[in-house]
């Protein structure tokens, strides 16, 4: 009596039972009890056929080669080969004069008509593959431009099941955002965040410690505020789950990550490291610890600058934010500007001039489009594009759902006159990772020159009249800008 193997396969352990592992070694026993056949092994697998690589079905293979069995029973052709590449397997075992045979098939693989005949099925196995693909790929765009995100729900989120907007997770999502917030703040490096993030309990989904990967992955995914982006093809759409951060935050933690001059992890604390610039080679300055003190200076080979000490940089710092102190006869002043401002603007001409330029984009996306499908940008420049604009955009939505409550704007106005009456005395009262970060937004240029320190204020800071226009003014680019910037000095400062 011949030896044969017996092979099954499915491609899920959610098969149905008429393809089951079980119903195929069922008819394949029938098949050799009729045949008078001797299944002398089997060899079972659950992975699908749709590409080769299969290691139970490449050591089925390799056993029929070296003759330790005189053939080989398959269910149907299908459960063989989904794939041209495995079916020409088949097609060498065949010519090589070993018996495949299939249990549910009646073909005579010896001869050209049974070849043929299973040629076609086998073409047949491999287009359906290639349909369903088409199908699920298809569903998949279907979801994607509702808004909703088809796969597994990233670390912070939790799923609801088919159909619905992945919600955040109560235990995960917070760390989420801390995560974003402290990378934000310039004080940690990736590694210094993963020992945090580790020491507060962040954990995965299955109790683990999260990784350097994982965190990395985390930060840079534009799904925690609010947009789905699918790397194949760099493709992004907006999302309806609920964003965990706002978008100027996770701007601003991308800008620090592209930066090549952001904190690396580092034995020593230094406060303002590489935040200076060299006035000579332009390079960052370094903190170095020397006899109980930093000193912050340039690693250039041969650059005159000398060295500054930390301390001194932080008295140089505060002296300029006290010469930034408005007067109490302006601060009255400003107070009463104000109120003007908010008594003759009104948020409809606001609103329709938003709208405007909402309109606008509509138009500029719609052109973008065209010219792809004129052929006059590719793909890349069309999705970066639509990228920017679809930011845009999204801002201005939210300014149009902020300007429901006109106590906000007030609120934001009347805040920014607080600061830059206290701004001096707040930092003072500051830890130094928000010392540093309070130096990053008020000031655009930190320059040392030999032992002279050059301190640049931002416009917002010493411009306090036109700054207080460009809050309560018709909303525009500059008028958004200018928020998010004051705003973010609200949050470091928690007023």
């Amino acid at each position: 009596m011949k030896h044969y193997y017996g092979y099954t396969r499915v491609s899920t352990v959610k098969q149905g039972d008429g393809v089951s592992l079980e119903a195929q070694q069922d008819a394949i026993k029938a098949y050799a009890d009729k045949q008078n056949l001797l299944i002398s092994g089997w060899f079972e697998e659950k992975e699908t056929a749709a590409k080769s690589g299969r290691p139970v079905f490449n050591k089925l293979i390799s056993s029929l080669r070296q003759g330790e069995a005189d053939g080989v029973v398959i269910h149907k052709i299908d459960r063989s080969a989904r794939n041209f590449s495995d079916w020409a397997l088949i097609g060498e075992l065949i010519d090589s004069g070993i018996d495949v045979r299939f249990a549910h098939e009646s073909l005579d693989m010896q001869s050209r008509g049974g070849r043929l005949t299973a040629d076609i099925q086998a073409v047949i196995a491999a287009d359906y593959v290639r349909n369903l693909r088409e199908e699920c790929i298809k569903g998949i765009e279907g979801r994607l431009k509702q808004g909703l995100y088809p796969f597994n729900a990233p670390i912070g989120y939790m799923d609801q099941g088919a159909g619905k907007p992945k919600i955040p997770d109560p235990v995960r999502a917070p760390y989420v955002r801390q995560a974003f917030e402290l990378y934000a703040s310039g004080e940690f490096s990736i590694l210094g965040l993963l020992e945090e993030l580790r020491a507060r309990g962040m954990r995965t989904r299955r109790g683990g410690q999260i990784s350097k990967g994982c965190l990395e992955n985390l930060l840079f995914n534009p799904f925690y505020h609010g947009v789905i982006h699918i790397k194949r093809g760099n493709r992004t759409y907006k999302g309806i789950h609920e964003p965990l951060i706002e978008k100027a935050l996770f701007d601003r933690v991308q800008i620090m990550k592209s930066d090549r001059c952001n904190k690396k992890h580092n034995k020593h604390e230094v406060m303002f490291r590489r935040l200076v610039d060299c006035g000579y080679c332009g390079c960052r300055l370094y903190g170095e610890v020397q006899k109980g003190h930093i000193y912050m200076r340039c690693h250039t080979s041969g650059c005159p600058t000398t060295t500054v000490r930390q301390d001194v940089l932080d008295a140089e710092i505060e002296l300029s934010l006290a010469g930034m102190q408005i007067p109490d006869t302006d601060l009255r002043r400003l107070r009463k500007q104000l109120e003007n401002m908010f008594a003759r603007r009104t948020h409809a001409q606001d609103q329709r001039a938003v709208a405007l330029q909402i309109q606008n984009i509509d138009k500029r996306q719609d052109r973008l489009t065209e010219a792809l499908i004129d052929g006059l940008i590719d793909q890349n420049t069309f999705q970066e594009r639509k990228v920017r604009l679809t930011g845009e955009r999204e801002k201005l939505e939210l300014t149009i759902t902020e300007m429901g409550d006109i106590t906000r704007e007030r609120a934001i106005a009347e805040k920014f006159l607080e600061l830059t009456k206290s701004l001096y005395l707040i930092y003072q009262m500051s830890d130094p990772g928000k010392k540093r970060r309070l130096a990053e937004i008020v000031f655009s240029n930190l320059t040392l020159t030999g032992k002279n320190l050059v301190l640049t204020p931002r416009n917002w800071c010493v411009k306090v009249d036109q700054t207080l226009n460009l809050i309560c003014g018709a909303p525009d680019r500059d008028t958004l800008r200018t928020r998010e910037e004051i705003e973010e000095v609200f949050q470091v400062v928690d007023l």
